[in-house]
C-alpha cells in the first residue's frame, strides 16, 4: 500500500500514453503525486472517476522506456535527479503474470507443440469445419509419434509408427494445418502430411492421424516446419542447409525428383521389409539451398505469403522471394541463429523479425533493405540458447521464448533501456518481464551445473487457449495464454 513520506514531497508527473482508446483530457495530464508512490497507486489514480474512469484497467508505467518498478523518489534517488523533476509517465496496459495450470504426461521428450483453437491460425483456416469448444494440442516427441489431446490433457489420438506409415525417426516439428489436416517433419528427413478425424461421442471423443502425402528432398534432418493453411504450403528449415517449400496438394505436388531419398532406395528387394504405406510420395515446389551451415527456421511474411524468412547456424538472416525461389536480401549477425518468429506491425508493411540466438539472447531485425539500421533491439535474460520464439495473439508488442535454459519467459517490446558496456554499448536492450519454470522441476535439487539440464525446453505456442510447451522433461506444459494482455 502506498504511504505518504514523513516529509510529504510531491514530485510533478506528466501522464501520456500511445493507446487511443485510454487517453486522458489535456487538462488532466498533469498532476502533483506523492513522492513515494508507486505504480499500483498510480494505476488507481488513472482509474479514478475523475481521470479516466475506468474499470480498474492494471496499467504499468514507463519511465525513459523502463518499467517503474519501485517508487518515484526511489527512481529520482537512483537516476540522480531531483524531486523537482518533472517526470513523463507513459501509462500502458499491464501483462498479466502467465500462472501454471496443468501438465500433459508424455512418453519421451516433446520436441514440438501447436494448437488447435478458435482463434489459432489452424482454426481461422478451418472456417465452418471447427466446432467452437473442441480446442485440441498436438505434440511431436523424439519417439517418432505425434499425439492429439483435448484441452482436460487426454490423448485421442496417436499416429502409426515406422512401420505403418509414421514418421521412422525422431519427430522434430509439427503443425496444424486445419482441424483435419496436420504436417510434420523430423530426423527422417521427410514431410509428412496427415488426415485427421474423430469419431466417438462428446464426451469420448477418439482420434485417427492417416498418412495421405509424404514429401521427399531434404538429405538432412528437418529441424523447423511452418505451414499456411489457406494455401495448403509449407515452408521447412533443414541441417543440409536448405529451405524447403511444398504443397500439400498431391495433384500439383512434383514427382520426386531424386529416387535415392526414397524409403528402400539403398535396399535390395530381398532385404525390403513389408509396410502398409499407402501414401503418395512427392516431392518439393522448390529446394533452396541458400544456407552455409544448418538452417534452422523459416517462416511466412504474415501479410505477404509470397515472401519468407529464414535464419541459420551460418549467422544469416534472409528474406525469400518464394514465386521466384531467390533471396532478396540477407543479413549477417554475430552469432548463430536458431528460432524466428515474424512479429506483425500496423504502422509497417514488413514484419519486426525475433531471432533467437546460440549466444543466449534474442536479436530484433528489421527485414527491409531500405533500413539502415537493421538490427532493433536485443533481449536480453536466458541463460542458455533460445530455440523457440512466438508472438502473442493478442498484441504487437509482446512475445515468449524458449530456452535450453529450462524457462520459457515473456518479453514487453515497450519496455526499453540503452545497452551498458558490458552489453557492447550500443543499440537498445530490453528484459523479460516474466519468466515461466518448469513445474517438473519445482522442489527438486539441481543435480548439474549445466543451465536447464535434464528440463530443457525446445517448443512453445502462445494462443489464447494458453501458453504451450514442450521439453526435456516430457511434459506438455499449460500457462495462462488469454489476457496476459489485460482488456
Amino acid at each position: 500500500m502506498d504511504r505518504p513520506t514523513e516529509s510529504g514531497a510531491q514530485v510533478r508527473v506528466t501522464f501520456t500514453t500511445q493507446e487511443e482508446d485510454i487517453q486522458l483530457d489535456e487538462s488532466k495530464r498533469q498532476l502533483l503525486v506523492p513522492a513515494d508512490i508507486r505504480r499500483y497507486g498510480l494505476s488507481r489514480i488513472l482509474n479514478s472517476e475523475s481521470m479516466l474512469d475506468t474499470n480498474s484497467i492494471p496499467f504499468d508505467f514507463l519511465v525513459n522506456g523502463s518499467f517503474l518498478r519501485g517508487s518515484l523518489e526511489e527512481y529520482l534517488n537512483a537516476n540522480g535527479l531531483s524531486l523537482e523533476t518533472n517526470l513523463t509517465l507513459q501509462y500502458v496496459r499491464s501483462l498479466i503474470p502467465p500462472t501454471y495450470e496443468a501438465s500433459f504426461e508424455h512418453d519421451d521428450w516433446v520436441s514440438a507443440v501447436d494448437v488447435l483453437s478458435v482463434t489459432s491460425p489452424a482454426g481461422r483456416w478451418s472456417g465452418d469445419n471447427f466446432q467452437r469448444g473442441q480446442d485440441r494440442i498436438l505434440s511431436a516427441s523424439y519417439d517418432g509419434l505425434l499425439r492429439i489431446w483435448d484441452a482436460s490433457g487426454n490423448v485421442i489420438g496417436t499416429s502409426p509408427s515406422g512401420s505403418h506409415g509414421g514418421h521412422t525417426a525422431s519427430i522434430k516439428a509439427a503443425k496444424f494445418l486445419s482441424s483435419t489436416q496436420i504436417a510434420s517433419a523430423g530426423m527422417d528427413r521427410t514431410v509428412r502430411v496427415w488426415k485427421y478425424t474423430e469419431s466417438g461421442e462428446s464426451y469420448e471423443h477418439r482420434g485417427e492421424l492417416k498418412p495421405t502425402l509424404e514429401l521427399y528432398g531434404h538429405t538432412s534432418s528437418i529441424d523447423s516446419l511452418e505451414v499456411d493453411g489457406a494455401s495448403k504450403r509449407i515452408l521447412t528449415a533443414s541441417a543440409d542447409g536448405s529451405i524447403g517449400f511444398w504443397t500439400t496438394s498431391k495433384a500439383s505436388a512434383p514427382e520426386v525428383s531424386d529416387s535415392s531419398l526414397l524409403p528402400g532406395a539403398h535396399t535390395s528387394k530381398r532385404r525390403k521389409l513389408p509396410t502398409s504405406v499407402t501414401a503418395a510420395q512427392r516431392g518439393p515446389l522448390a529446394l533452396m539451398n541458400i544456407h552455409n551451415a544448418p538452417a534452422t527456421a523459416a517462416v511466412f511474411d504474415p501479410r505477404d505469403r509470397t515472401v519468407a524468412y529464414s535464419v541459420s547456424q551460418d549467422h544469416t538472416v534472409k528474406t525469400i522471394d518464394l514465386t521466384t525461389s531467390s533471396v532478396v536480401s540477407t543479413f549477417t549477425t554475430s552469432h548463430a541463429l536458431l528460432s524466428l518468429a515474424a512479429l506483425p506491425r500496423s504502422s509497417a508493411s514488413a514484419p519486426l523479425l525475433a531471432c533467437g540466438t546460440s549466444a543466449r539472447h534474442i536479436t530484433l531485425v528489421d527485414p527491409r533493405t531500405s533500413t539502415a539500421a537493421t538490427s532493433v533491439m536485443t533481449l536480453r535474460g536466458h541463460a542458455n540458447k533460445v530455440v523457440s520464439l512466438a508472438a502473442n495473439p493478442e498484441n504487437e508488442y509482446s512475445l515468449v521464448s524458449g530456452s535450453h535454459d529450462g524457462t520459457c519467459r515473456i518479453w514487453d517490446l515497450r519496455s526499453v533501456r540503452p545497452a551498458t558496456k558490458d552489453e557492447g554499448g550500443m543499440g537498445s536492450v530490453s528484459e523479460p518481464v516474466y519468466v515461466i519454470e518448469r513445474e517438473s522441476q519445482q522442489g527438486r535439487k539441481k543435480k548439474s551445473t549445466v543451465t536447464g539440464e535434464g528440463c530443457k525446453v525446445f517448443s512453445v505456442v502462445w494462443d489464447q487457449l494458453g501458453i504451450f510447451s514442450g521439453g526435456e522433461d516430457k511434459k506438455v506444459q499449460v500457462n495462462k495464454g488469454r489476457g496476459v494482455n489485460a482488456e
